[in-house]
């Protein structure tokens, strides 16, 4: 488990959670400070100290041995991990090495300790005034946060308004403070991952040409150092992006929080103080406190960030009113009282400011607390999966090549803005976009149009392969190994929408053609991954985890393009499990709609009356013969729930069985595969069992129909209509 993530919109909260969560990253910080430190006095005794050269490369060596790296994140890629491997990798060449007794090369300290000595004193020294200016403003705000809080009621307005406006500004300073520092952690935390390994590897590198007798190892090591400049490259590659989207977030936070704060599981959170009744009189006390409606649950830790720790044991209150207490009644500012169901007496509690306090009033009487909603980044168009989008893509392909195929820096290399937006206003013509035979004009430069290729991608309504399934493709791309990987992907993307997947099956064969000249355009697998995983696999919320995950959504990239044959062309070993589509219904019985990582990834999707789109069936590629065969086995629905179907189109012309509508008769269907209730409404089955009276149920991915005498619920993917 690597390290958690800094999350810029927990600066403006500044939880205890955050707090110990920066603690880890400056712990690490520490720590690689104090390894880089002790591997340059060792790099240096083993330049200078030839006659002890034996031992001083071996400790050298354990150094190297004893250095793990933590990475931010809840899983590592390829390239991580081959990175994280290097220094073992390197402990033992230095280890067969010693063996040889041979002299060490006259340039080591400008090609290793040069690097790590500028790294240490420009980076992690960086972070570590970042640090001191973070503390010291910490410090400040919240001792200005208490005075301001002491101040009496009874003080002139002007003279309260003063001090609100001074508050404020501190505030803001904090804050933008906070973010600045977060910022620089996270980015020394993702440079050490080059920036430290990569002299190592100069370092050897040079101890290859000048050892004579290390020829064999070097020729040995030639793999693994090969893998690791690519890894390390294709880390540094993948910083660049993430340390621009990382810049972004920030960037726009620091112009308006509150549009980018985090959704919470409680609907307000927060520091407040509270009164506490001593034996010499009263104090307030500062409590880091949350609430959840649905419990009406109030937990209160004690916590100062000055201290840095908690002030004593949490507590935990049911709500049972919240009253405004008037000024007139206190000489604090911005109080409220609280009544607990399960605490005697009242607890007086003191927000940050008035706009705080009516916060906590709303959230507590009851009203809906105020969420920042999910927007996608990408302006909504009218771009659609429909024939005119195919008509685009496939004329943009063609373009590309029989044009282009070869030029350099294909699709990273960027058009001009105001060409790109008129090429799309041209092609999305429906007077031209309908001439399927019109080529687009050779005035029209290559790079122009694959930028246009890619805007319109990111201007369908959602990305191609949907939020629903981000995570689950994010995960498929986490999983130890290579074939498991593909298997999960090449499942997952059997789920995705004919159309989408058709849309995607197109892509990645072009790109694949791409790939497969990089020698002249030198794009790689890799380097398509880059430009294509943000905007085919975009999340639906920005955050700094998400952008961390940019990696995994390029490797999943890659994984489609270098096995599109197989992923596209041949059905995914098995279906859905039984206990996958159980909780599918689970999850669509509940009254609160689930989030886009939540919801059920079902093989079908039913039609809506409002919507225009072709329904489809997943059912595996053995009963489409039979289907194909028997026309009147194909269950069809009435033209008028299909306006959007094209005979027309080719490429849209194919053979689809579909799931009955309300509209069909029930029919008879066969057992594909065996299958075992976990439910009392659902059926047990062996493989060619024979159902009657088989028809759509209300539960999605699932039908009803009667076997011996009993009606239940029958998994959609494991049966086909007779």
């Amino acid at each position: 488990m690597g390290l958690p993530a800094l999350e810029f919109s927990d600066c403006c909260l500044d939880s205890p959670h955050f707090r110990e969560t920066l603690k880890s990253h400056e712990a690490e910080l520490d720590k690689t400070n104090k390894f880089i430190k002790e591997l340059i006095k060792d790099g240096k005794s083993l330049i200078t100290a030839l006659k002890n050269l034996s031992s001083a490369k071996r400790k050298f060596a354990d150094s190297l041995n004893e250095f793990k790296f933590q990475c931010i994140g809840d899983a590592e890629t390829d390239d991580e991990m081959c990175i994280a491997r290097s220094l073992q990798e390197f402990a033992t060449v230095l280890r067969n090495l010693e063996d040889e007794r041979i002299r060490m090369i006259e340039n080591a300290s400008e090609v290793l300790i040069t690097p790590l000595e500028k790294f240490r004193k420009e980076q992690i020294g960086a972070a570590k005034e970042a640090k001191k200016k973070y503390d010291k403003e910490t410090e400040k705000y919240c001792g200005i946060l208490e005075k301001h809080l002491n101040l009496s009621s009874k003080k002139k307005e002007s003279q309260l308004q003063e001090a609100d406006s001074q508050v404020d500004l501190v505030r803001q300073h904090f804050y933008e403070v906070s973010l600045e520092y977060v910022f620089k952690v996270q980015e020394v935390q993702e440079r050490k991952m080059f920036e430290f390994v990569e002299p190592l590897l100069a370092f050897l590198q040079g101890l290859f040409t000048f050892y004579h007798h290390g020829y064999e190892l070097a020729k040995d090591f030639g793999d693994f150092k090969t893998q690791l400049t690519i890894s390390i490259q294709n880390t540094r590659n993948r910083f660049e992006g993430t340390r621009s989207e990382v810049e972004s977030l920030m960037k726009k936070m620091k112009e308006n929080p509150l549009e980018h704060k985090t959704i919470s599981p409680y609907t307000m959170e927060g520091y407040l103080y509270v009164q506490e009744k001593r034996h010499f009189g009263t104090s307030w006390v500062k409590h880091y406190c949350t609430y959840q409606r649905d419990s009406k649950q109030i937990t209160m830790v004690p916590f100062d960030q000055k201290s840095g720790g908690k002030g004593g044991e949490d507590e935990s209150v049911t709500l049972k009113s919240c009253t405004r207490r008037k000024t007139d009644s206190i000489e604090k500012r911005f109080c409220f009282d609280v009544e607990a169901v399960d605490r005697p007496g009242v607890i007086t509690m003191q927000a940050l400011s008035e706009e705080d306090r009516r916060l906590w009033m709303e959230a507590m009487d009851g009203r809906e607390p105020v969420y920042n909603s999910n927007k996608d980044s990408q302006s909504e168009g009218t771009a659609q999966l429909d024939s005119i989008g195919f008509s685009i893509i496939r004329k943009c392909i063609h373009a590309v090549e029989t044009r282009g195929i070869n030029e350099q820096g294909l699709y990273r290399i960027v058009g001009v803005n105001s060409r790109v937006q008129k090429l799309l206003s041209v092609l999305m013509d429906p007077k031209t976009a309908s001439e399927t035979e019109t080529d687009i004009c050779a005035e029209w430069e290559i790079k122009t149009i694959t930028s246009a290729l890619k805007t319109y991608l990111r201007m369908l309504p959602g990305p191609l392969m949907m939020y629903q399934f981000q995570r689950s493709f994010i995960k498929a791309a986490k999983l130890e190994n290579q074939e498991s990987r593909v298997s999960e992907i090449h499942s997952l993307v059997h789920r995705l929408p004919e159309k989408n997947r058709q849309m995607l099956q197109l892509l990645m064969n072009h790109l694949a053609n791409v790939a497969n000249n990089h020698k002249q355009n030198l794009m790689t697998v890799a380097n398509l991954g880059v430009v294509f995983g943000p905007t085919l696999l975009r999340p639906q919320e920005e955050t700094v985890a998400a952008i961390m995950d940019i990696k995994f959504q390029n490797i999943v990239i890659e994984i489609l393009i270098e096995n599109h044959e197989k992923i596209f062309n041949t059905v995914p070993d098995m279906p859905l499990t039984n206990a996958q589509l159980h909780l599918s219904r689970k999850k669509s019985s509940d009254s609160k709609p689930p989030s886009c990582s939540e919801r059920p990834l079902t093989l079908f999707h039913t039609v809506q009356s409002t919507e225009k789109q072709e329904q489809r069936n997943s059912i595996i590629n053995s009963s489409l013969e039979s289907v194909s065969s028997n026309p009147n086995s194909i269950l069809n629905s009435s033209s008028s729930l299909q306006p959007n179907m094209n005979s027309s189109d080719p490429d849209l012309a194919v053979v689809k069985p579909t799931r009955p509508n309300s509209l069909t008769p029930f029919r008879k269907a066969k057992a594909l595969y065996a299958c075992k209730a976990e439910h009392d409404s659902e059926l047990s089955f062996t493989a060619g069992t024979v159902f009657d009276n088989v028809h759509p149920s209300q539960e999605p991915g699932w039908l009803e129909g009667t076997l011996n005498g009993k009606t239940g619920l029958i998994p959609e993917n494991y049966v086909e209509f007779l």
